[in-house]
Parts: C-alpha cells; structure tokens; sequence
C-alpha cells in the first residue's frame, strides 16, 4: 500500500485549515451583525424613551420588555465572541503549571469538553423553546411571542460549541497553542521559585 506525497499530505492540510477560515469567518460575521443590532437597538430605544420622556411625559410602550429581551439576545449571542476571543472565565491554576505538550493535551481535552457541553445546553434550550411555542406564551406588554427572542439561546450555545471545537481543529493542525480558533496562546511563563526569592530581596 502506498503512502500519501508530503504533497498531497500539505495539500489536504491546506483545504481542511482553508474550510476551517471560512467557517470561522462566517460565524464572526453572524456574531457581529446580531452584537452590533441588539446594541444598536437597545442604544436607539433608551434614548428615544428619554426623550419622549422628557418633552411628552410619556415614553416608548413596553421599553423595559424590550430592553430584557435585549439583553437576553445579547447575552446569549456574546457566547461564541467570547470563547473566539478567549475572554471566557478560565480556571487555570492547574493549566498555567503545564508546559509543552502536556499543556496542550489538557487545553485540547478542555474544549473538547466544554464544546460537548455547549452543544448539550443547546439541545436543551431548544427543548424549552420548543415548549413555550407549543403553549404559545407572550410577552405581557407588547404580546411577543417569547420564543422569537428566546431563540438566540440554543443558537448562542451552538456557536459557542462551534468555536470551542474550532479551537480543537486549530490545535490539532498547528505546532503552536491556540486558546481559541484565531487566539494563540499568550499567557506569561509561570514565574519559578527562584524568579520570586530575588523579586522578595
């Protein structure tokens, strides 16, 4: 049986970290725009509530339903941005002791996890977003279907499990550390215990 060319090899590693890009590329601009209307709605709605206030004494029917579910949508978009740019909470005091591919390994295994249990959240946030469809709850002022805006949830949970496996992929295929698809590691060497006598002197 014959092996694969190194060529071949480079190539089909090309095309996997190309389609990889363009996912990624596709997810941040989807991230962007639903980031960027929510904020920009919920920006427009308070000051055009202020100033109805202001000059009618009578502001904008239903803002505080508006602006909770704003801040849902927000939320739960924020997800994915937030492992994409590695500004989740980490607990690493474990991690930060590791060092070469030890480090790696367990950075590997973490997304793997967490990528699981994104996907897994999703599921279940579908489930309950199914169930209030299906009793047809809706927002008290404005009558809203709530499970329009309570979407974003399972979509939130998928792309932050998409981001977290992206990170696996990157990983996998680079000699480096990746935190996250498009954030290498840049944590500082842990100091030793030599570095932190003189530092006491």
């Amino acid at each position: 049986m014959t092996k694969p060319a190194p060529s071949q090899a480079r190539s089909l590693t090309h095309i996997v970290a190309g389609s990889l890009r363009t996912l990624d590329r596709l997810i941040e601009q989807m991230e962007k725009c639903i980031l960027a209307g929510s904020v920009l709605f919920l920006s427009g709605l308070l000051i055009i509530h202020v100033l109805l206030r202001q000059l009618f004494n009578s502001g904008v029917t239903g803002q505080v339903e508006l602006t909770q579910l704003s801040m849902v949508i927000i939320t739960f978009a924020g997800l994915g941005y937030a492992v994409r740019r590695a500004r989740h909470i980490a607990m690493s005091a474990f991690y930060d002791q590791l060092r070469g591919w030890p480090r790696k390994a367990l950075l590997v295994c973490i997304c793997l996890t967490a990528g699981a249990m994104m996907w897994f959240f999703a599921w279940q946030a579908w489930l309950y977003v199914d169930s209030i469809r299906a009793v047809g709850r809706t927002s008290s002022a404005l009558d809203i279907p709530l499970w329009i805006p309570y979407l974003i949830a399972p979509i939130g949970f998928v792309l932050a499990g998409t981001q977290y496996w992206l990170a696996v992929a990157r990983n996998l295929t680079s000699p480096l550390i990746y935190r996250s698809f498009t954030e290498r590691e840049d944590y500082d060497e842990v100091p030793s215990a030599d570095a932190g006598q003189d530092a006491a002197c």
